[in-house]
């Protein structure tokens, strides 16, 4: 159970690593909790035995999982000082001079300052990315998790276009996009939709409005994904309703020409830096460069962003088993937005477009 973290503090040459809920908890445990106020902690020296600190009322979940350490609850009524400072006497090869790897981008304030009281003198070190090395390669049973999600994701957008109309709200598209992704089985959300028409396309991190009716003309950007046991999909196809104009014809076909190239230049031995290259020319020597405005894409599992990032300057080599997104879009702020995403899995030979729904120019409504 913890020898992929064993490998990390094997590389690392850390004391110790600490473990929140999360998608790297969950790889390893077999097991989700929800982040709250009540902290739970798991810490796994490298020498000696492990300790966590679990909230009593999680006690029934967290036994199941059979940690291999010592277990640590705590009540409410006592408060999590208590668990905290015995795990700390539990782990005496952890004092000053000790370095201990955190979750840097998941770890909360109140739960360092915990360990910093019961572990004084003691370095703490943000190996985020080391520690997420446990999820960059997905086994067979995962993917065919995130092949259940995205198949989920894609048959709801199917249903929803089918009753898109015009003179409808963003908001209504994304109320009718959420009951048919959960109809067809999904049971939660990568990430809460995007549903943005006409100038709202233009912001890649949009969100639904109530007050905008959509007109014949107006792109239709749809970003979204259903999980399925935890896995995600993340998908977008950009539309347009009723009609389009022959700029933003040339508009789409030149983000659809960029999205081409990041799949036909993917594979295993390139770097996500030369993936996101490739894609970025497309754009950057086509008449729209500037309304460039972001990377290529980036890996999909338990979180819906996660290694490996598709950008330049990460010279990261793309290995069998890893899966992510490639997204290129361009935005005319004001106007108009197009993006276009898939999400793909490294195989040994090239990569497999997890993602079938067609990525031709589509009119709608």
């Amino acid at each position: 159970m913890l020898t992929s973290l064993m490998n990390v503090l094997a590389r690392t040459g850390l004391d110790a690593v600490v473990l929140v809920p999360g998608a790297n908890f969950r790889r390893i445990f077999g097991k989700d909790f929800h982040q709250m106020e009540r902290p739970l902690a798991v810490l796994v020296p490298r020498l000696g035995e492990a300790a966590a600190v679990v909230p009593h009322l999680e006690m029934g979940s967290f036994t199941p999982i059979g940690f291999p350490g010592k277990v640590f609850p705590w009540r409410d009524e006592a408060g999590y000082m208590g668990a905290f400072m015995a795990a700390g006497e539990a782990l005496p090869q952890l004092r000053k001079g000790a370095r201990i790897g955190v979750e840097g981008q998941r770890m909360r304030v109140f739960d360092l300052f915990a360990l910093q009281q019961a572990l004084p003198g003691v370095e703490f070190v943000d190996v985020h990315g080391e520690i997420s090395t446990v999820r960059l390669h997905k086994t067979p049973e995962e993917v065919a998790l995130q092949r259940k999600a995205i198949r989920i994701s894609e048959a709801a957008l199917e249903a929803t276009l089918a009753e898109v109309k015009v003179g409808m709200t963003e908001a209504q598209v994304e109320a009718i996009l959420l009951r048919n992704l959960f109809s067809q089985g999904a049971d939660g959300l990568s990430f809460a939709p995007i549903v943005a028409a006409g100038d709202n396309a233009a912001k890649p991190h949009a969100h639904a409005r109530a007050d905008y009716h959509l007109r014949p003309g107006d792109p239709l950007l749809i970003d979204f994904g259903g999980t399925y046991q935890g896995y995600s999909a993340d998908i977008t196809r950009t539309f347009f309703v009723k009609e389009v104009s022959d700029y933003d014809r040339a508009f789409y076909e030149t983000v659809l020409a960029a999205n081409a190239k990041g799949r036909e230049i993917s594979r295993p031995g390139i770097t996500a830096s030369a993936v996101d290259d490739a894609v970025l020319t497309v754009l950057e020597q086509s008449q729209f460069a500037q309304f460039s405005r972001h990377k290529t894409g980036h890996g999909l599992g338990l979180d819906v962003h996660e290694a490996p990032q598709i950008m330049r300057g990460n010279n990261q080599v793309l290995e069998a088993g890893m899966v992510f997104t490639i997204e290129p879009g361009l935005y005319r702020e004001g106007e108009a937005g197009v993006r276009i995403e898939d999400n793909v899995l490294v195989t040994e030979s090239g990569i497999e477009c997890l993602t079938s729904f067609p990525r031709e120019l589509r009119i709608v409504g």
